[in-house]
């Protein structure tokens, strides 16, 4: 019986021996690498890479640029997060009823989402644009002027938030889509017969039904808000006066345009620490509140 036992466990791991292989190959040991690289000094002016220790984390940590970014990437979080998921519940369950043309419906709503990031980026930089761009004439209707979304400093993290908040929507909307068709119907049924109205049973059945998918599309939404980048490169790069950097376009900044190496690998530590920080305190905090059954 022991050695059934070692043969299956042998041949699991036979199994996963590929997956683990390109595991450690492409995701632990470039990490290792950037861990290693962030102790040592590696710019234009170290011919050879100088070791720093935690040089580079004390020059970040007191730097003006950094902490101004990291602010900027938690109030793009805070901003695309709560209002992606609540608009995608929103969709998803329009989109659920039986209604004539709802496959239209799905598809307009998921549209968005197949849409390349630097051609959406593009697209609401003619939106933005001042003067003429599509918001502008919107606010002249009504009395306004040409407003320059994306040279204010106070609107222009508004701006890039409404620009993800509906390039993404749609995206969770598939999630939450499939979270609904998984809910036994006979539990509307039963509600329906108590007289129990709407927005009771969005409340008592609907939304705690979904809360695993709620979790997973939350993971996905706090991890995105950390990692989009594109649009910077086409909008705005940064600016005006670095009010809507982020975290990993400084670090592009860091790496290809300064070329300080050892500072952008201390840079991505940070970034990793903090998802991981992300995907522990929703694991480990909020899917013991969530009932799966």
């Amino acid at each position: 019986m022991r050695a059934g036992r070692l043969k299956n466990n042998l041949f699991a791991w036979m199994l996963l021996l590929p997956s683990l292989l390109f595991l450690l190959l492409f995701t632990f040991y470039p990490i290792f690498l950037t861990l290693r690289l962030s102790l040592f000094q590696v710019d234009l002016s170290s011919p050879e890479p100088t070791f720093v220790g935690l040089g580079n984390y004390r020059t970040m940590f007191g730097d003006e640029v950094f902490r101004k970014v990291m602010s900027n990437n938690v109030w793009f979080a805070l901003g695309t997060v709560p209002a992606g998921i609540a608009l995608a519940l929103l969709m998803a369950v329009f989109a659920n009823k039986a209604l004539r043309g709802k496959g239209f419906m799905r598809a307009a709503f998921f549209y968005p989402t197949l849409i390349p990031m630097i051609a959406a980026a593009n697209i609401w930089l003619f939106i933005y644009t001042p003067e003429y761009g599509l918001m502008s004439r919107v606010f002249s209707w009504f009395g306004g002027s040409g407003i320059n979304w994306l040279g204010t400093p106070g609107l222009v993290m508004w701006a890039m938030i409404l620009m993800v908040v509906w390039k993404e929507a749609g995206y969770f909307m598939i999630f939450y889509l499939a979270g609904l068709q998984n809910i036994s119907k006979e539990l509307y049924e039963a509600a329906h017969v108590d007289g129990v109205s709407r927005f009771t049973v969005f409340r008592k059945i609907t939304f705690p039904l979904l809360m695993p998918t709620t979790l997973f599309v939350s993971i996905v939404a706090l991890t995105n808000a950390f990692k989009l980048v594109d649009h910077l490169m086409i909008m705005t790069k940064g600016g005006p006066n670095n009010a809507s950097n982020l975290l990993l376009y400084y670090i592009y900044e860091t790496a290809f345009s300064f070329w300080d190496q050892g500072m952008a690998s201390a840079l991505t530590v940070v970034m990793i620490a903090v998802l991981l920080l992300i995907a522990a305190v929703q694991f480990f905090g909020l899917d013991k509140r969530i009932h799966y059954n």
